[in-house]
């Protein structure tokens, strides 16, 4: 037989290219391969959940009549064939059946965006399938960020999602754009499809587990190219089940009462409209001008992380159709000095552009075009105009809102507050996971942040979960209001860890962690220097 050297290497760039939930495309190793596909792939016999004629194939002719809902239109354009009788699909079409909530759940949550993103796969000549792929990567979720810094409905990683033209920055985030990252999904799918010699399935694959670990898969089969398919591949645990989910949610939505699953009514039209802004606009006061919640603001327009629009764009916001109307007149009604709420900031000594950014919750780039400074050079005396939030407002839907509020439900879960860690240089999660006896995932998680993200000396973790005092680096101290600083402390004669430690309200425990690089152990000599994390709202004076 003839072997698949007829695969080429793909460029490196390309191999490097990674989407869905994967982060790495290393070796494969015997614990990260899913079992070896065996053939014919057969499911057991259905338990009483699915019954023999659900997963029966229709043979009769279907009827072509004008789609009457978006569920209808969506499934007269399924291509994909569904393989009910292999083992994976059936596992994973029995667990949606014995879990119609979910399924519902899920259709409810996709259905302002659906319109949309069948459009756009129709325009393509792609198939419908691919609407339900962010089912499976998120749960239709546009918040939805995983582990591994994979953000948005179609989960891509930064590496990818740059390479197909998405930006991220402080203001933006591209891949919780529902047009933009939609956009870059189609054209990595197709990508893939060409690839992968138009195997669909395959493209899949490559998708969740990254092109490269695809094709070394294809290439350790030693399998003639005609015998090459997704089904006959040893692959990546995760993407073993992944396509099958896909196809078994597919199974799903073509026939809901089939298995007894009823999906929300949804009318064949869109669900929102573009409006273009002219500029940078506070979201609250969009909010308020387009009749809507922030909430429902922000979940039409999850890719902007703060109070405003990125001040460079894009300058676009997504509304019901039922608001546009308004939305457009109160516009152009609006002044342009009322688009954005502002500040006159004095500057004093010692401040920089970085740390006046930091206050007013905005960045050096901002501060610079809204005052025409072309460097760092300010002088103390001077005054600033600031674009910032709105006072008094919650702005409860940024990403820094969305944080808050998670730890707030964790610590309800816990039932106490968070144990606070500084990071050290050299630090990483999954020294800090060890530390503290949790998971690795579930620290970064805790942290609004990704295990394979950079952390950086003097940043504030938040670990959920009760420690030895030994144990910890910073004490279990109230978090609400807490201003963390560092400090270098020059020891003075006559002093103590313990006189240190009670006179900034922290324990020897903290001092000798913080400082254990330096050897500090029990005793400490005049002129030693300390490093110390203090909480400047519990000094006592």
């Amino acid at each position: 037989m003839k072997s698949l050297a007829f695969y080429p290497s793909a460029p490196l760039l390309a191999c490097l290219l990674l989407a869905g939930c994967m982060t790495n495309e290393s070796a494969l190793t015997r614990s990260e391969l899913a079992p070896e596909p065996s053939a014919p792939e057969t499911a057991p016999e259905p338990e009483p959940a699915i019954t023999p004629e659900m997963t029966q194939v229709q043979t009769e002719e279907p009827v072509l009549t004008p789609p009457e809902d978006i569920w209808e239109r969506l499934r007269a354009g399924f291509t994909l064939p569904r393989e009910t009788d292999r083992k994976r699909v059936f596992n994973e079409l029995r667990w949606y059946v014995n879990h119609p909530e979910y399924v519902e759940r899920v259709a409810r949550r996709a259905a302002p965006h659906m319109h949309y993103i069948i459009e756009e796969l129709e325009r393509r000549d792609m198939p419908l399938e691919f609407a339900l792929l962010p089912i499976v990567e998120s749960a239709y979720d546009p918040f939805a960020y995983s582990h591994g810094r994979a953000a948005g409905l179609w989960q891509f990683i930064p590496s990818t999602a740059r390479v197909y033209g998405l930006k991220i920055d402080w203001w933006y985030d591209g891949r919780r754009d529902v047009r933009a990252s939609t956009a870059a999904a189609i054209d990595y799918l197709e990508y893939l499809h060409n690839l992968f010699d138009g195997d669909w399935l395959l493209a899949l694959a490559a998708y969740n587990a990254g092109q490269g670990n695809v094709l070394s898969s294809i290439r350790r089969s030693n399998l003639p190219k005609e015998e090459v398919d997704f089904w006959s591949i040893k692959v990546l645990k995760e993407t073993y089940t992944y396509v099958p989910r896909l196809l078994a949610i597919s199974e799903i939505f073509a026939d809901p009462a089939r298995y007894h699953i009823t999906l929300p009514s949804l009318d064949n039209e869109p669900y929102w409209e573009v409006v273009e802004t002219g500029g940078q606009l506070d979201l609250h006061k969009a909010a308020l001008m387009a009749g809507i919640t922030d909430e429902e603001l922000y979940t039409l327009n999850p890719a902007f992380n703060q109070w405003a629009t990125h001040p460079e764009g894009p300058h676009q916001l997504l509304v019901p159709i039922s608001q546009a109307e308004r939305f457009r007149a109160e516009l152009s009604e609006l002044p342009a000095t009322e688009r954005l709420s502002w500040k006159r900031h004095k500057i004093s000594y010692g401040e920089s552009l970085g740390s006046i950014a930091k206050k007013y919750r905005t960045t050096v780039a901002t501060i610079r075009s809204a005052n025409d400074i072309a460097g760092n050079t300010i002088h103390a005396g001077e005054s600033l105009l600031i674009p910032a939030a709105s006072p008094g407002v919650d702005y409860s839907m940024t990403s820094e809102g969305r944080l808050t509020s998670r730890q707030a439900s964790l610590e309800s879960k816990y039932g106490s507050e968070p144990v606070i860690y500084i990071v050290q240089p050299g630090d990483s999660f999954w020294e800090i996971s060890r530390k503290f006896d949790v998971g690795m995932r579930e620290l970064a998680k805790w942290n609004g942040m990704g295990t394979t993200g950079l952390l950086h000396p003097g940043t504030e973790l938040k670990v959920f979960k009760q420690q030895k005092a030994e144990q910890l680096t910073v004490a279990s101290t109230p978090t609400r209001n807490r201003q963390v600083r560092r400090l270098n402390y020059e020891v003075r004669r006559g002093e103590s860890l313990s006189k240190i430690a009670n006179k900034f309200n922290v324990t020897v425990q903290n001092i000798i962690a913080w400082n254990e690089k330096v050897g500090v152990q029990k005793y400490i000599h005049p002129g030693d220097r300390l490093t110390l994390y203090v909480d400047v709202t519990r000094l006592i004076n």
